[in-house]
């Protein structure tokens, strides 16, 4: 890990360990609300791990909170602003591409605003997050393929695709140029959906 993302793992690891032991879990409680094996979550939990999305986002579905607080919590009801460049890279191709989550709310209903960037032939496909998500993305530079479910959509720059989030879904990029698009992603009632789930029998 470089530096940077050094610096981000270990912030999002003590966010982590702080918001288990307010609610009084231990590590293999966290692990089975969350289904990542206990192991994982030390990792996490020490930084010494670089986290994926998907990694990120159960952990945020089974503490209650939105992706955005997990990776950097704000204070309520204040103005955050994030320079260029500034985000939370969460995601990195193998051949340079990057996903930057840059802004967000706090639940109960979360919304994140990702900038993406996938070089030619990159790939990122994520399982299905919490019910009732929804993607809105629009390409900004460049051609895109997303895949939603069974549908496939061939996206020109200048297009927009609103979708389900609670299916599997991925953006590919088969062209020969980069392609950059933003996203915002919507997921209603965080913490209702985590607290249904850390009820159930």
């Amino acid at each position: 890990m470089d530096s940077t993302t050094e610096m981000l793992a270990r912030s999002i690891g003590a966010r982590v360990k702080q918001e288990r032991q307010a609610r009084g879990w231990t590590l293999d409680q966290l692990s089975g609300h969350s289904g990542l094996s206990r192991r994982m979550v030390v990792n996490v939990e020490q930084g010494s791990a670089n986290p994926s999305v998907g990694t990120l986002l159960r952990l945020s579905e089974a503490l209650g909170l939105g992706l955005p607080a997990l990776v950097e919590p704000g204070t309520p009801k204040q103005a955050k602003l994030t320079r260029s460049g500034e985000g939370a890279a969460l995601w990195h191709g193998d051949l340079g591409g990057r996903g930057m989550l840059v802004a967000g709310t706090a639940s109960p209903d979360v919304l994140e605003l990702w900038d993406w960037t996938l070089m030619p032939g990159e790939r990122h496909s994520s399982s299905a997050h919490a019910d009732g998500t929804w993607e809105l993305l629009q390409l900004l530079a460049g051609d895109v393929t997303i895949h939603v479910g069974s549908q496939v959509f061939a996206l020109a720059c200048g297009d927009a695709l609103s979708f389900p989030g609670d299916v599997p879904h991925a953006y590919l990029n088969a062209a020969r140029g980069p392609a950059r698009f933003t996203l915002t992603v919507f997921e209603p009632g965080t913490s209702a959906t985590h607290q249904r789930r850390a009820t159930a029998p």
